[in-house]
């Protein structure tokens, strides 16, 4: 049974990590979705909301989703990851991507897959979808539906974010 672990900070959710979601089940028996909590991090969505809208955004496709708040090599190594599949749109995600993949191989023993983007999805990433939102715009065409509306309810406080 091959399990691959899809980490990311998913906040928001966007439609080409859900593209690269599907395309790993299509590859692995089964597929976890990992939200990364990191709390000297700030995000817009906290964990609880980001795992909700990842939930949504991959329903029906058969994929769990999950939390890992320490090491990404720690969780893959506990649930007996064959494998952590990563979305690339181009060349700058490939060079901050690698030096993870070789350090999560190091600790964990486990490889990193990486999925060339969709090209019609490669210009859509968190913090753009994030300050286009923020600025009245719409999201509805680059984020599942359950995300377009979650942006829009928390950019609605004063100041933008919560």
């Amino acid at each position: 049974m091959s399990l691959a672990v899809c980490p990311g900070s998913f906040d928001p959710v966007t439609l080409g990590h859900v593209d690269i979601v599907r395309r790993a089940r299509g590859i692995f028996d089964e597929v976890v979705l990992v939200v990364a909590h990191n709390p000297a991090k700030r995000y817009l969505f906290t964990v609880d909301e980001r795992v909700e809208l990842a939930r949504a955004a991959v329903e029906g496709l058969d994929v769990r989703v999950d939390v890992v708040e320490g090491l990404l090599a720690d969780y893959c190594r506990d649930v007996g990851a064959t494998a952590i599949v990563k979305g690339l749109r181009g060349g700058a995600d490939f060079d901050a991507e690698h030096p993870m993949a070789l350090m999560n191989r190091h600790l964990a023993g486990v490889e990193t897959m990486f999925v060339v983007g969709d090209g019609a999805l490669a210009h859509i990433a968190s913090s753009l979808v994030k300050d286009i939102a923020g600025h009245g715009g719409d999201v509805t065409d680059l984020v599942p539906p359950a995300v377009a509306q979650a942006l829009r309810t928390a950019l609605a406080h004063p100041g933008g974010t919560r």
